[in-house]
């Protein structure tokens, strides 16, 4: 029988003082997932109008999806620049960093005029701020992730990294609540014309919330543990040379989980509300819910992680994707709303959950300490290109080319079988990928 060994330098926290540590890395990716997304949701039903007015409504949502890709185009560059100042300076300051870029960013979008004021400068800036808010969510979710591996027990790190990936699904879930809400206190045109900047404006106060807490958290028992014998060489160039495989096939393997999910979140917004007809408020109240779910299976199946293996669990994951893909759309479109709620919460709390949960320890735990954050970050962001950010654009474009009477099959089936591929990627992404878990540290083992 194998005895696995774990590195002590990474496991010098118990369990009571890794309770504020999972507090300060949920709070701060809930809060940079509550931004991220809230945009994402606005690009269906409000920035088409306010700065993309004369466009047809499939161009309209198109040019806001672009705008909102955008802000996924600049997440692998927040990954090198901040991967790289994590690597160097630490893990604490660059969290800090990166949570005040998000909130100004954040905050100045709120504040933004429209077309009707602007002109075409209008758009313009709006890219330019989803770009700074993309640049701070690409260095911030590996300073979360790290944070609960490096201070917490190796054999642990399966259920530790699913906290930060739990804190996406809470903001999601925080930024359905906040559109729901101020959408009933800003009726009709109301919305459009103030409603929808609320939240922008309210989010810094959580903010300094997140940054107080965050700035309490001491810096990282494994980066002080190399800080000292860090190179003067660009960590970068170093970081690709050298794992340049590992950082590929991180990227692939994100794919059944990136790409359905922003079809699942907002791109079904679109399709629910302008092509189906649904009631915008049953999206959202299935969104909510999803999001609750996840918030309880992520960790589980990061602690199945722990059990089983990331790598296997993955494979699972990425079956259980692409067999659902159908049936998340004859769910969806039946028109029952037991049915279409049923959809949401599955692919979100069963699916996207079971890629999702593992997902951080699968990436971060094969690079070594020295250039773990530019490593995981930038295979992690990477995806975002590939994946996520054209998924929308790509879904949308499909459903507008599809003949909505067709009699060979729905619409939706390219889509679905869009999902499928994505699903297929990861599976075979994952085949390629060694497992870590129960083994030592990376730098053990070079």
């Amino acid at each position: 029988m194998t005895t696995l060994r774990f590195d002590t330098t990474e496991d010098t926290a118990t369990h009571e003082s890794m309770f504020p540590i999972i507090v300060a890395s949920t709070i701060g990716s809930a809060i940079e997932w509550l931004d991220f997304f809230y945009y994402g949701f606005l690009a269906v039903t409000v920035f088409p109008a306010v700065f993309f007015p004369g466009l047809n409504p499939y161009a309209g949502v198109i040019a806001a999806f672009t705008t909102n890709f955008v802000g996924f185009v600049a997440r692998p560059l927040g990954s090198i620049f901040f991967g790289r100042f994590g690597d160097r300076v630490g893990r604490k300051p660059t969290l800090a960093t990166t949570l005040l870029l998000i909130g100004i960013s954040t905050m100045l979008i709120g504040v933004l005029p429209g077309y009707a004021t602007l002109g075409i400068a209008a758009p313009l800036l709006l890219a330019l701020l989803r770009f700074l808010q993309g640049v701070g969510v690409g260095g911030e979710w590996g300073g979360s992730v790290l944070l609960t591996m490096e201070f917490g027990n190796p054999g642990r790190r399966g259920f530790l990294t699913s906290w930060p990936q739990t804190g996406a699904l809470v903001g999601l879930g925080l930024s359905v609540a906040s559109l729901l809400l101020f959408k009933n206190l800003y009726p009709g045109d109301a919305f459009q014309s103030i409603g929808w900047r609320m939240p922008f404006l309210l989010s810094t106060m959580l903010l300094l919330v997140g940054l107080y807490i965050r700035l309490r958290i001491p810096e990282t028992p494994a980066f002080l543990s190399i800080q000292q014998r860090q190179q003067t060489q660009s960590i970068v160039r170093q970081t690709w040379r050298r794992y340049w495989r590992e950082i590929l096939l991180s990227a692939l393997v994100r794919s059944g989980e990136q790409a359905p999910f922003y079809i699942f979140t907002t791109f079904m917004l679109s399709y629910g509300i302008e092509v189906l007809h649904w009631d915008a408020s049953l999206l959202y109240r299935g969104l909510i819910l999803a999001a609750l779910i996840a918030c309880i299976t992520i960790p589980i199946y990061g602690t199945l992680s722990d059990r089983i293996g990331r790598r296997r669990l993955t494979i699972y994951g990425a079956l259980l994707m692409g067999s659902w893909a159908l049936p998340y759309f004859l769910f969806f479109n039946s028109g029952n709303p037991i049915l279409i709620i049923l959809a949401i919460a599955l692919s979100l709390g069963g699916c996207h959950a079971c890629l999702y949960g593992p997902q951080a320890a699968l990436i971060a735990e094969r690079f070594p300490t020295q250039f773990r954050y530019t490593g995981a970050t930038l295979g992690y962001q990477l995806a975002s290109i590939i994946a996520g950010g054209p998924a929308p654009i790509i879904a949308t474009y499909l459903l507008s080319r599809a003949q909505p009477h067709s009699s060979t099959y729905p619409v939706w089936v390219l889509i679905a079988m869009y999902l499928m591929a994505m699903a297929l990627i990861s599976l075979l992404a994952a085949l390629f990928l060694k497992d870590y878990t129960g083994q030592d540290a990376v730098e053990a083992r070079v």
